[in-house]
């Protein structure tokens, strides 16, 4: 039996979704789901999924229409992209991830091009070059916490099989304008406003942004990142629109505190968005 996907709106501007569909995408919560195509991903050490991230392409754009990634690591963001019939943009420090990012493409038949462009460069100058784009979804850099010194959340009876993201000291590079080697937490949030702001610059108004982020913790304390966020990009001008929680309950569960005291194992990230809303409207 054919699945009854409602019916589409002409008056909508923002999707092609059908009501029924766009319902279903305004929950508060998503299950990560993984696929085939992730394999590769999972080079990086701190990938997101195809199919998390389309639902929110999915929502927030229409075919043809173009996606910003500045953050865009193992180029996850083009892959959804080439997958719904959108064009993107994507920009990153590493020309290894930038490479990863093609063999990931080549494995669909596709290259880059004016439709999926890769940039290596820091997001801060090089999006000063670009024309508007119709939506952003990224996933930072968590701040530093990728060069502690935990395992990570790799399987350890199987060197391959990885269930998340990183293994011990893997982090993304030694470059001083990398969000990840930023020395405090207050330099991390400056320059990630620096960064959005001039995402802000170039997202059309009355378009959304969505990061990708969960909270973490600080010198061993616990931070409330994701009100650090909202109110960062309320500063730069965005408005809030509502989080949606994506939840990872493939990742194994550790005893931090046990039994002295309570230690969260975080097994979910945040989708945190926001609408670009110009001041004269």
């Amino acid at each position: 039996m054919t699945e009854n996907k409602g019916k589409y709106d002409e008056r909508n501007q923002l999707n092609d979704l059908t009501g029924k569909e766009w319902l279903k995408l305004t929950k508060s919560f998503l299950i990560s789901e993984k696929c085939a195509e992730d394999k590769k991903a999972f080079e990086h050490p701190a990938p997101f999924l195809i199919k998390d991230v389309e639902k929110m392409i999915s929502m927030f754009t229409k075919k043809g229409m173009t996606v910003l990634d500045p953050f865009a690591g193992s180029g996850t963001s083009m892959l959804a992209c080439v997958n719904l019939n959108r064009k993107s943009i994507n920009i990153d420090l590493s020309e290894k991830y930038k490479e990863l990012a093609y063999n990931r493409l080549v494995l669909k038949g596709k290259n880059f091009s004016s439709s999926n462009k890769y940039i290596v460069g820091n997001s801060l100058t090089k999006m000063d070059s670009l024309d508007e784009v119709d939506y952003v979804i990224t996933s930072p850099p968590y701040h530093n916490i990728l060069k502690n010194k935990g395992n990570g959340i790799r399987n350890q009876n199987n060197k391959e099989h990885r269930t998340g993201s990183r293994l011990g000291v893997e982090y993304y590079s030694e470059l001083s304008d990398d969000l990840g080697n930023q020395e405090t937490y207050s330099d991390f949030l400056l320059l990630l406003k620096k960064i959005m702001s001039k995402a802000y610059a170039i997202l059309k108004n009355k378009k959304y942004c969505s990061l990708v982020i969960s909270d973490f913790t600080v010198n061993k304390k616990e931070v409330n990142v994701q009100g650090d966020i909202v109110q960062l990009m309320e500063k730069i001008g965005f408005e809030f629109v509502g989080t949606i929680v994506l939840l990872q309950d493939n990742k194994p569960l550790y005893p931090f505190g046990y039994p002295y005291a309570f230690k969260i194992n975080h097994m979910h990230q945040n989708i945190i968005n926001f609408r670009k809303v110009e001041k004269n409207e």
